[in-house]
């Protein structure tokens, strides 16, 4: 893996009981700064291939390396810190708790770094403070738009500084204009170094990205991403270098 490369597969391939393939084959490898998004129709394999990229489950074989650590060479609990500490996830659903404040909903995000309260919390009101939201720091979920929830939750995510942030379809809960917003807001992210794939099946969301995968069927039908010209001319379209 090269010091600039944050994500990579090779050969991953998942099966479920009953020979369902849910993966065949992918290999792909996502650099550090990247703005990427996977997308495909359902049952495409989307689902699958987050959830083996976030470490949320293991591949039946090929290998899948995370900021450097190969994942078949360490157990659940090491699995389990690095989702901690260096991935970020962003959910369609959202997952905040109904009882908390959007402030205590984003200090969770740090719970179980050894982070104290009050640093929690401090760093909560700053994350917040970046995706626009000083002023909703004490509301409920209740009280907040679909728009809102969202970024507490995209603050949330970029908390504890991850090498990586999964956006799974971070629009799909919301009308156009919200989506569009929270589209802006990851743009504006990425624009300061943060890498993030974003998982969808909007084609419109993936045409807007710098970098396309789509996936069909378990594989990777195609992978291009923008080259800007060192002549300073338009970027163009080219197949993106795997590993």
């Amino acid at each position: 893996m090269s010091s600039g490369t944050v994500l990579e597969l090779h050969d991953v391939r998942k099966v479920y009981p009953g020979e369902v393939e849910a993966l065949r084959g992918v290999t792909l490898a996502v650099e550090t700064g990247e703005l990427a998004a996977v997308v495909g129709p359902s049952g495409s394999g989307k689902s699958t291939l987050l959830h083996i990229m976030g470490t949320l489950e293991r591949p039946t074989s090929g290998t899948v390396r995370v900021a450097g650590l190969d994942v078949a060479a360490v157990d659940d609990g090491e699995l389990a810190a690095l989702r901690a500490r260096r991935i970020g996830f962003v959910f369609q659903q959202m997952f905040l708790l109904d009882g908390m404040t959007a402030e205590e909903n984003v200090a969770n995000g740090l719970l179980y770094g050894g982070v104290v309260r009050g640093e929690r919390l401090a760093r909560a009101r700053e994350a917040l403070a970046h995706v626009g939201l000083s002023h909703r720091l004490r509301h409920l979920p209740s009280q907040l738009s679909g728009g809102e929830r969202q970024r507490v939750a995209i603050a949330r995510a970029i908390l504890g500084e991850p090498d990586i942030v999964f956006a799974d379809e971070p629009t799909g809960n919301l009308d156009s204009g919200s989506g569009g917003e929270v589209i802006a807001l990851l743009r504006r992210l990425h624009g300061e170094g943060r890498t993030i794939l974003v998982i969808t099946h909007d084609e419109h969301i993936a045409a807007s990205m710098p970098r396309r995968i789509e996936l069909h069927d378990g594989r990777v039908a195609r992978d291009e991403k923008e080259e800007v010209p060192s002549d300073g001319g338009p970027p163009r379209t080219e197949p993106a270098r795997t590993r």
